[in-house]
């Protein structure tokens, strides 16, 4: 009972980080509407958010016990919510584009601290994997709610409208909010501070000692894979929404969050299912509907009419069919976290949760880059599609991952 408000805290952290973070999809169909960027251009918002998250992740999550977990997380909350209050007052591409970084920087801080903790607040492998998958299906309310929540500050009348930047004063204060409750919730971390006197340099060189492990490379790859998929289809699914389905811009974006709600849906039913099965099998079935989801729902957008759509009631079939690809990945992430964070010890948990950060981080980069591109030059059903291929590759990954864990005792 003691450790629950600082579990409530980092529920609510995940919730506004979900937003602010998987807003990116959002943003990259407002920037073109209101700064009359290309879906290209557009694009690399992903990679200032993604990148800033990388470098930032690489950089301190060797030695962020020093720092502080409760701290770092402190930190990170209120940056971000000055950050939010600025971004109305500067309506400019380079501005977003910042917004972006600053959010990157402060949910590595956040993502490696909140990990990190869960092995301090958990007493067994079985509750650590449980409150994993929760965490992370709670991220996916955020996201949901996030679009939800932009979507009501935009007017459809005038799509180029910077109305929209008004959502992050509504931002701001869930930021502030957010500190106040972390502020009071009480957290030890006297299991994990460094020893005196530990010099600096052999924290990082530990952290890529861990990364050369052939169980920590077949993860890493395997998190790369995931994040890759997600983040192509998050971040373009309004826009796919609007130029391939013809929906109107609002109803896109609430729409998508139709992805968001299944991988949600997903995660918290695995939370169930793992207790039963192993992981390897519920994943593998799973990636193998999602495939078969690819193929079954993109020649359903080609039958949508040429009218726009206003109403969810006359959105054409493939906007509800092919959303629900996140039902089937959804437990991928979680499960693969918590087998290598249970298979290490509970000081190992930090630089192991940033190299989690890192490799998610770039993967998510990677997927949106190549999936502006594809968009771009052969349409959204064709960069759809390319989905297929890291789906396919994840599931080897996953094989290989198995093979590595089912020699760690109890992994």
């Amino acid at each position: 009972m003691s450790n629950l408000p600082i579990k409530l805290s980092l529920f609510i952290n995940y919730f506004l980080f979900a937003i602010l973070l998987n807003s990116v999809g959002t943003v990259i169909l407002q920037v073109q509407n209101s700064y009359g960027v290309t879906e290209s251009a557009a694009s690399v918002l992903e990679g200032f958010k993604d990148l800033s998250i990388a470098l930032t992740s690489f950089l301190v999550a060797s030695f962020i016990a020093r720092i502080g977990y409760k701290r770092s997380m402190l930190f990170a909350l209120g940056f971000i919510g000055l950050v939010c209050l600025l971004m109305p007052q500067v309506p400019a591409f380079w501005m977003t584009k910042l917004l972006f970084a600053a959010i990157g920087v402060s949910f590595a801080l956040v993502k490696v601290s909140v990990f990190a903790t869960l092995g301090l607040v958990t007493g067994s492998r079985r509750e650590h994997v449980s409150t994993m998958n929760f965490l992370e299906s709670f991220f996916m309310v955020g996201v949901m709610s996030g679009y939800f929540i932009f979507s009501a500050f935009i007017d459809d009348a005038d799509p180029g409208a910077e109305r929209w930047l008004q959502v992050y004063y509504l931002l701001a204060v869930l930021a502030f909010a957010a500190l106040a409750l972390l502020l009071f919730a009480p957290l030890d971390e006297a299991g994990v501070t460094p020893e005196a006197g530990r010099p600096l340099r052999r924290e990082f060189t530990d952290m890529m000692a861990l990364a050369i492990k052939p169980l920590v490379l077949v993860f890493v790859i395997s998190a790369f894979l995931y994040v890759l998929i997600e983040q192509s289809i998050m971040s373009w699914l309004p826009t796919f929404n609007s130029s391939i389905l013809n929906l109107s811009t609002s109803l896109s974006i609430q729409m998508a969050s139709i992805l968001a709600a299944a991988t949600a849906c997903g995660r918290f039913a695995a939370g169930v299912v793992l207790r039963r099965y192993h992981w390897f099998g519920v994943l593998a079935v799973g990636l193998a509907l999602a495939a078969a989801l690819v193929l079954v729902s993109l020649p359903l957008a080609g039958n949508s009419g040429g009218a726009p759509v206003t109403s969810w009631f006359d959105a054409p079939l493939a906007s509800f069919v092919f959303p629900l690809i996140g039902l089937c990945i959804a437990p991928v992430y979680p499960a693969i976290n918590s087998v290598i964070l249970s298979a290490l010890p509970v000081h190992k948990h930090a630089p192991m949760s940033g190299l989690i950060v890192v490799f998610s981080a770039l993967g998510g980069t990677t997927g949106s880059l190549v999936t502006g591109h594809l968009f771009e030059a052969f349409g959204g059903k064709t960069a759809f599609y390319f989905s297929l291929l890291p789906i396919a590759l994840l599931l080897f990954a996953l094989y290989l991952f198995k093979r590595q864990t089912d020699d760690v005792p109890n992994g």
